[in-house]
């Protein structure tokens, strides 16, 4: 009976001093029960065949079980060793390792299964959200359903009572290895504290400083030409990932020291009461949490620099699908267009029509080109570019003299960079026309079958086009030499007319595409790869915060004694929280700080890759992880003050 009180009287404990840690739990089994739930959704049977969905929602709950079993694992141990003392008064009084392991065991099996239960219903209960709003990013069409999944259930009551069973080993080793005489010196011993810093650690410091610095110069060099081959940019990049990596450890083990340090040796060692619990606390502690702090700094830029890159090339399909498709629909066979017209006329949609004569020709452009890859397969000097007229574009007035491109994106001038003026040669079958250059515009003319791949569109004066058209190497031709573009007079109309191009689309001849199919492609794809990392950078900001907060908690009762002196000596609470306050900014705010330094120039170096806009998706990415990371470091505030506020 005594033993069973004990229990409930630790449970209740236990929930009042580790809620977050409870909370967190429940998190992330309902997160993980409704992305189980999510795998053998019928509904995601609609998205199978273009989005690949069960088996990338099974990929990642499989990185969701490794997140979820290093936190529960490393916050036991956090909380095993804060209860190292109440475990050597119970040995003290006579209770053996064996009934006070049962006693843990128990306790953990209640905490852990009661979570268990509540995170599946939590997970049931938002499993059709996570449905719409998956459904909803993708555009794929289905309906989304409240379901329990009983093979769900089977799978996340299988993970993670393996989860609990590797927590229980993990205690039970604990219990045996520990003396009585060690159990009250474990807290103590679990952080490193310092007195001072040494010339070594400076040392750690200014190279912590410098590996990061060089890792960003390198990282910003990237695609800038200075590496001029694809094993030039392999090696870069593997060096830029080991720079920042080694920096980062480096910093939290000496750099964040140093730089206190320097300040605090500024003062001559006239410290104020919110220094003393700020200043010093940091440059004593964050040493000892070096490697804990780099692992999460490193996967916070990570998880920002991968939600950031997705959100890009989501944020960008429209404009991309611009490039790609530069009318509403495409087509390379007239005979195509006029029954997809008659179609049109018959549905009382109006539209504009585009007709454009295009023509190959191989361009000399070694005056022009810049090429960054020595490893780009294509002869600057006799380079397949498509041909047009200036009578096909509006706004133009061009001399025979003159020829201007257009269809030039970021990643084009990053891998092989136009300059705005110099000579060209145009070469047909038996003459070289050299032209000047009269600048380069960015808008697509013409879709990517006419243009090898997204290479710039030539613009000639009529009278060279007709030349070029009468001299033309027929080797290099396309199967067709017009393009015939189709837009939609009214936004009201473009998905019913995309509805009867489908239905048609089976029997056209030629080369056709739809640019509203080719932007709904792109956000379907992108829009699950945005949905997973945006719910595992979730379950690794939740995680990582409760961890950060845990360390807190476990300083602020370590220091307790601290608080307790220091008001006696007429310090009051406000003083005193002052401190805290600052601490806990530097506490969470250096990882975040450097975490999204980190995630900046990874998206910086090569976001082009990946979409047209930079600034908006990752300024809103960064803004919201900062937010929610936020929330920790007032509740660590929140726990310190009760701390000193019982100090006395």
């Amino acid at each position: 009976m005594i033993i069973k009180q004990l229990i409930l009287r630790n449970l209740k404990k236990n929930l009042k001093n580790y809620y977050l840690y409870v909370f967190a739990l429940i998190f992330t089994v309902a997160l993980y029960f409704a992305f189980v739930t999510l795998q053998y959704d019928p509904a995601m049977d609609e998205a199978k065949g273009s989005i690949k969905g069960a088996a990338a929602i099974r990929s990642a709950s499989v990185i969701l079980i490794a997140i979820v079993s290093i936190f529960l694992l490393y916050a036991n141990n956090i909380f095993i060793k804060h209860r190292s003392k109440e475990i050597g008064l119970f040995q003290l009084i006579g209770m053996t390792k064996k009934e006070m392991f049962r006693i843990l065991l128990v306790e953990n099996f209640l905490l852990f299964y009661s979570s268990l239960l509540i995170g599946i219903l939590v997970g049931f209960s938002f499993s059709r959200l996570m449905m719409m709003i998956l459904l909803k990013i993708t555009g794929v069409e289905a309906i989304a359903r409240l379901r329990f999944s009983p093979e769900a259930l089977l799978q996340t009551g299988i993970v993670f009572s393996a989860i609990f069973l590797l927590v229980t080993v993990t205690n039970y080793r604990f219990i045996k290895m520990q003396t009585i005489l060690s159990l009250f010196r474990v807290v103590t011993s679990a952080e490193e504290k310092v007195k001072k810093v040494s010339i070594f650690e400076m040392l750690l410091g200014i190279a912590g400083i410098f590996f990061i610095i060089i890792g960003y110069y390198v990282s910003s060099k990237l695609f800038s030409g200075a590496f001029t081959t694809i094993n030039e940019l392999f090696l870069a990049m593997m060096f830029i990932l080991g720079a920042v990596i080694i920096g980062t450890y480096l910093w939290y083990k000496g750099s964040v020291s140093f730089i206190a340090n320097i300040i605090r040796n500024k003062k001559n060692g006239h410290l104020n009461i919110n220094e003393v619990l700020s200043l010093s606390s940091i440059m004593f502690r964050m040493k000892s949490n070096a490697l804990l702090l780099t692992v999460i700094t490193t996967v916070s830029a990570l998880a920002i620099g991968l939600l950031s890159l997705s959100y890009i090339s989501y944020y960008s399909a429209e404009k991309a699908a611009e490039n790609y498709v530069p009318n509403h629909f495409s087509f390379s066979n007239v005979d195509d267009v006029g029954e997809f017209k008659n179609a049109l006329d018959f549905a009382g949609i109006p539209y504009s029509e585009q007709i454009i004569d295009v023509i190959q020709v191989k361009a000399n452009l070694v005056q022009i080109l810049d090429a960054k890859l020595d490893d780009l397969t294509i002869d600057p000097t006799a380079m397949p570019l498509p041909v047009i007229s200036e009578n096909d574009v509006s706004g133009l007035n061009l001399t025979s003299e003159e020829a201007k491109l257009s269809g030039n994106n970021d990643m084009m001038q990053k891998f092989m960079a136009l300059k705005e003026s110099g000579t060209i040669e145009l070469h047909g079958k038996t003459e070289a026309i050299p032209l000047q250059l009269n600048g380069i515009n960015k808008d697509y003319i013409l879709p990517i079958y006419f243009t090898a791949g997204g290479l710039p569109v030539v613009i000639v004066d009529e009278t060279v086009f007709k030349r070029l058209q009468k001299d033309i190497e027929a080797t290099i031709q396309k199967e067709s030499t017009v393009y015939v573009g189709i837009d939609v007079n009214q936004k009201a109309h473009i998905v019913k007319a995309n509805d009867i191009f489908h239905e048609m689309e089976m029997t056209f001849s030629g080369n056709n595409d739809s640019r509203l199919d080719m932007s709904n492609n792109q956000k379907k794809k992108m829009g699950l790869v945005m949905f997973i990392v945006g719910f595992l950078g979730l379950t690794f900001l939740v995680t990582s915060g409760c961890i950060l907060y845990f360390k807190q908690m476990d300083e602020s009762e370590d220091e307790k004694q601290n608080y307790t002196i220091l008001r006696k000596l007429g310090f009051t609470q406000s003083d005193l929280l002052k401190g805290i306050q600052i601490k806990q900014l530097f506490n969470f705010g250096i990882p975040l700080l450097i975490g999204l330094s980190h995630g900046y120039f990874a998206v910086q170096s090569g976001w082009f890759l990946f979409g047209t806009e930079l600034w908006t998706p990752m300024f809103v990415v960064m803004v919201l992880y900062t937010t929610l990371y936020s929330t920790f470091g007032i509740l660590s505030i929140l726990y310190s003050k009760k701390v000193i506020k019982e100090a006395l």
